[in-house]
C-alpha cells in the first residue's frame, strides 16, 4: 500500500469521526464562501465508491469488492430495498472493516427515473407529485435501515427543484424535504441532497427554507456539468460548509437541449478535479470522496482502479 493509501486508513481510525461528523455537528444557518486553511499535516479525505446491490446479488460480495480495491468507505443502495437488509449490511461492513458513509435511496423501482431535460422533471426525485409519497416512504425505510446499521446519513436526488421560489411546486419541495429531514433527525441521521438538477443557489435556498439543521449536500461534481446547472468549482463557494459527501466522476456539458451531457472516464471530461480538491482542502472538508462510475462488471472495476489512481495522484500533490 502506498503512502497516500496508508494515510487514508490512518484517518479511518476516524471513520467514527467521519460518521460522527454527520449527525452530531451543527451547521451554520447560512452557507458562505469563507474558507478555512487546513493544516499541512491534515490527512486527505478517505476514498470510497457507490455500491448498488441488484436484486439477488450478495451484499457481502459487494462490500468485499470495495475492500479488495483498498477503498475504506462506501455509499450503499439497493435496487429494491427491504427492511431485512439491515442485518447483512451491518455484518458485511463489520467483516471487511468498510465504513458506509451514507445510504442511497431513489426508489421505489417501479417508478422509472429518466435522466433528460424533458422526462426528468416528471420522474426524478421527490418533486413529481405523482411519485412523491412513495419516494418519501422509501426514504423513511432507508433511514430506518441506516439507523440499524450505524450509517450516519440518507442520500438522494431531490429532482428538478424549481428555481423560482414562487413556483407552486417549490413550497411542496420544501415540505417534502422537511418531512424526510425530520424523520432522519429523529433517528440521529443527516439527510443529504445530491447536486445536479438544480442550480447551487436553488439548493441552498431549499435547505435554508426547511429550517432544519441536519439537511446537507452531497456534491456530485459531474452532475452539475452534465445538467448544465453550474460549475462545481463555483458550487463549492456557494454550498461550502454544507457539503458532507462528494461524488467523484467526470462528465461533459450538454450540447443537445433535450439530453444531459454524458458521464466519461475520469480526467477526460469538463470537471477540474485539481481546483475542486484544493477548495475542499481549504474548507477543511473531512467527508469522503466517493467514486460513482455508472458502469458494471469488469469495466466497473477497471474504471474504479483508474479513478483511484487519478485522484490519489492529485491528493499526493495537494496534501503534502
Amino acid at each position: 500500500m502506498n503512502t497516500i493509501g496508508r494515510r487514508y486508513f490512518m484517518q479511518l481510525a476516524g471513520a467514527a469521526s467521519l460518521s460522527g461528523l454527520a449527525a452530531s455537528s451543527p451547521r451554520p444557518l447560512m452557507a458562505s464562501g469563507a474558507t478555512v486553511t487546513t493544516p499541512s499535516s491534515a490527512p486527505p479525505p478517505p476514498l470510497g465508491a457507490v455500491i448498488w446491490v441488484q436484486d439477488g446479488e450478495s451484499i457481502e460480495a459487494s462490500i468485499r469488492q470495495i475492500h479488495g480495491l483498498g477503498l475504506p468507505t462506501c455509499q450503499i443502495g439497493f435496487k429494491t430495498l427491504t427492511p431485512d437488509a439491515a442485518a447483512p449490511i451491518k455484518s458485511a461492513l463489520d467483516k471487511f472493516g468498510v465504513v458506509a458513509t451514507a445510504f442511497s435511496e431513489h426508489g421505489p423501482e417501479a417508478f422509472e427515473r429518466v435522466f433528460n431535460f424533458y422526462e426528468g422533471p416528471l420522474t426524478i426525485g421527490i418533486i413529481p407529485p405523482s411519485m412523491r409519497a412513495a419516494r418519501i416512504r422509501n426514504l423513511k425505510l432507508a433511514a430506518d435501515v441506516a439507523a440499524q446499521c450505524g450509517i450516519p446519513a440518507v442520500h438522494t436526488h431531490c429532482g428538478f427543484i424549481p428555481e423560482d421560489p414562487n413556483d407552486r411546486l417549490y413550497p411542496q419541495a420544501v415540505s417534502a424535504v422537511r418531512e424526510i429531514g425530520s424523520y432522519c433527525h429523529e433517528r440521529g441521521l443527516n439527510f443529504l441532497c445530491e447536486t445536479g438538477q438544480e442550480t447551487p443557489i436553488t439548493l441552498l435556498r431549499l435547505i435554508q427554507d426547511t429550517g432544519l439543521r441536519n439537511v446537507f449536500v452531497n456534491l456530485d461534481v459531474a452532475n452539475l456539468i452534465e445538467c448544465g446547472k453550474g460549475n462545481p468549482v463555483d458550487a463549492i463557494t456557494i454550498l461550502g460548509p454544507l457539503i458532507r459527501g462528494t461524488h467523484i466522476k467526470d462528465g461533459r456539458l450538454p450540447t443537445n437541449p433535450r439530453e444531459f451531457g454524458g458521464t466519461v472516464p475520469i480526467g477526460t471530461g469538463d470537471v477540474d478535479f485539481s481546483r475542486i480538491l484544493q477548495q475542499l482542502q481549504q474548507l477543511a472538508y473531512r467527508g469522503p470522496l466517493t467514486f460513482e462510475t455508472e458502469s458494471s462488471g469488469a469495466a466497473n472495476l477497471q474504471r474504479l482502479r483508474d479513478s483511484k489512481d487519478f485522484i490519489e495522484g492529485l491528493l499526493g500533490k495537494i496534501y503534502l
